[in-house]
C-alpha cells in the first residue's frame, strides 16, 4: 500500500512540474519582444518601437 502513495505522489509531482514548464513557455511566447523593428517595402522603410 505504501509504493502506491509514492508511486501516486510521483504522479502527481511530475503533473505539476509539466503544468509550470508549460505555464512559463506560454508566458514566454506571449511576452512582448523588445527593440524595434525594420520594414522595407512598398511604402519605403518603417522602423518601429515596439
Amino acid at each position: 500500500m505504501n509504493v502506491n502513495r509514492n508511486v501516486l505522489y510521483l504522479i502527481i509531482a511530475v503533473l505539476a512540474i509539466a503544468v509550470g514548464v508549460l505555464s512559463y513557455q506560454l508566458h514566454e511566447a506571449r511576452k512582448k519582444p523588445e527593440g524595434f523593428q525594420i520594414n522595407v517595402g512598398p511604402d519605403g522603410l518603417k522602423i518601429q518601437s515596439k
